[in-house]
């Protein structure tokens, strides 16, 4: 019997950055060069075979449009995991992308698994160099990895540390003969992705 833990996902990050291109790569393996931007949210899931259970990222990917930043609430509350998404050839998108961090500690009081991806890493002209953002990860506490959606660089990698690093004290969903039931799993350590 292999257990299945579930996991509520969102991309946080602003409009233009790649959270949907992160998202289909990691879903799909696909890349769309003319992504279309996200309206409020869409919805994803992927599963992620570890040692001896799997996990379940049910993702939300939300639209950095200024005008839906409001909406950014009701998509994290409650979610054990966030990635925040900036571009590393947009220094604004960085410093938006810390404050995104921000929030998320202040509202979800540390609850939250964050990690920071700085993606578009296959573009020349970066403004935010790979130490910089590694060193505010260290200080914040946060996953980070730069990503490339387009080559599908540390896209993998990215979602397989978030999978060992999620805290096992949520519960779990078991399949049972066809049947789902929702267990409390203990704390054990990381999945070893």
């Amino acid at each position: 019997m292999s257990k299945t833990h579930s996991y509520k996902l969102v991309l946080l990050g602003e409009s233009a950055v790649g959270k949907s291109s992160i998202t289909l790569r990691f879903v799909r393996n696909e890349f769309t060069e003319s992504q279309e931007p996200t309206i409020g949210a869409a919805f994803l899931a992927r599963n992620i075979t570890c040692q001896d259970y799997t996990v379940r990222f049910e993702i939300w990917d939300t639209a950095g449009q200024e005008r839906y930043h409001s909406l950014a609430p009701m998509y994290y509350r409650g979610a054990p995991a966030a990635v925040v998404v900036y571009d590393v050839t947009d220094r604004n998108s960085y410093e938006k992308a810390k404050k995104w961090v921000q929030q998320l500690k202040e509202e979800q009081r540390e609850t939250t698994t964050i990690a920071l991806a700085g993606n578009k890493r296959d573009l020349p002209n970066h403004k935010v160099t790979i130490q910089e953002a590694q060193e505010y990860a260290v200080a914040e506490g946060l996953i980070f990895h730069e990503t490339s959606a387009l080559s599908n660089y540390g896209i993998t990698e990215l979602f397989k540390e978030l999978a060992d690093k999620l805290p096992k004290k949520s519960s779990a969903l078991v399949a049972d003969g066809g049947m789902t039931k929702l267990l409390d799993d203990d704390n054990s350590g990381g999945c070893g992705c």
